[in-house]
């Protein structure tokens, strides 16, 4: 069990490193590049939300990130949701929930990235 909350922690530290991973492996395995753009985004996804969650938590001193991540999650699927219903009448579980975790990727990949500079900027002024 150690070990396994350790390689967890790790990979949520640098979630490069499961999109490269999971890439290579679908790539090797599939030899098809979109499909393992797709997968590599999706698993890394989760990593980016426990990344995103503790590194707002360090930079603000808060215990709010993971929450806010989960409330924006949930506006966006109410409204991609509502969307869906006043364009075809219906929502599509699958491709609402696609599109959110997609949006996920891309929303806590910048995210990180921001929150990663102002961290390090912080530190290195501290220093």
């Amino acid at each position: 069990m150690g070990i396994l909350l350790t390689s967890i922690f790790v990979l949520s530290v640098m979630p490069i490193i499961p999109f490269i991973i999971v890439y290579f492996i679908t790539y090797y395995l599939k030899k098809d590049k979109k499909a393992a753009v797709k997968l590599a985004m999706d698993v890394t996804t989760l990593f980016l939300i426990l990344s995103v969650s503790a590194l707002f938590n360090i930079v603000f001193a808060s215990k709010f990130g993971f929450y806010l991540i989960l409330l924006v999650l949930l506006i966006a699927v109410g409204l991609i949701g509502g969307a869906q219903n006043r364009m075809k009448g219906k929502v599509d579980m699958r491709r609402l929930l696609r599109a959110v975790w997609r949006l996920t990727f891309a929303g806590t990949g910048i995210a990180y990235i921001l929150l990663f500079l102002i961290s390090f900027i912080t530190y290195v002024s501290a220093a």
